[in-house]
């Protein structure tokens, strides 16, 4: 870390509450400059900073402290995604099926690199995540789209809870209402 303290620098410490970073401002400027708190006891932090502070460190360089996150979503594009995951991209153009998945299709190119070793697993769960969180934020943004998903969830829910009615019938548990 000290060897990021050139003159001239300006540096930001970002992360979730309770991991230490008005701790470590304190120890890099040799004096307590910021409050500190005790974790609470399910080890999560207790947003004891609750502004940003800028803290001279001497010889030009300054750090600021910032209050801690709670979590630190991405905003990406499916063509962002594609850049980035190109080596998954080229082997799904290798499937035998368009829509393929991914999971367990038939002719899957994706999955046969998994097993052959020449794509990491690690790899291709990224891939997943990153692509369902690019899919819910492309949701967010299109009106449709996201009233689309909203009446899914719905008939989702109205199905399952259908499907527990009835399974209350059939073994004869009270009214079948939840």
């Amino acid at each position: 870390m000290r060897a990021l303290l050139r003159p001239g620098t300006t540096l930001v410490m970002v992360g979730p509450s309770g991991a230490g970073k008005s701790s470590l401002v304190n120890a890099l400027a040799g004096r307590q400059v910021m409050e500190t708190g005790e974790r609470r006891a399910d080890g999560r932090g207790r947003h004891t900073t609750t502004h940003r502070e800028l803290v001279p460190l001497g010889d030009g360089v300054l750090l600021i402290d910032t209050p801690g996150v709670r979590g630190i979503g991405l905003v990406a594009d499916a063509e962002a995604l594609d850049e980035t995951f190109a080596d998954v991209v080229a082997l799904a153009a290798r499937c035998r099926f368009a829509d393929c998945a991914h999971l367990s299709e038939p002719g899957c190119a994706v999955l046969a690199a998994v097993e052959d070793g020449e794509l990491p697993e690690r790899r291709l769960e990224s891939w997943r995540r990153l692509a369902r969180e690019a899919a819910h934020q492309a949701r967010r943004a299109d009106a449709r789209l996201a009233a689309q998903e909203r009446a899914r969830v719905r008939q989702w829910s109205r199905d399952v809870h259908r499907s527990l009615r009835e399974r209350d019938r059939v073994e004869g548990r009270g009214t079948g209402r939840r």
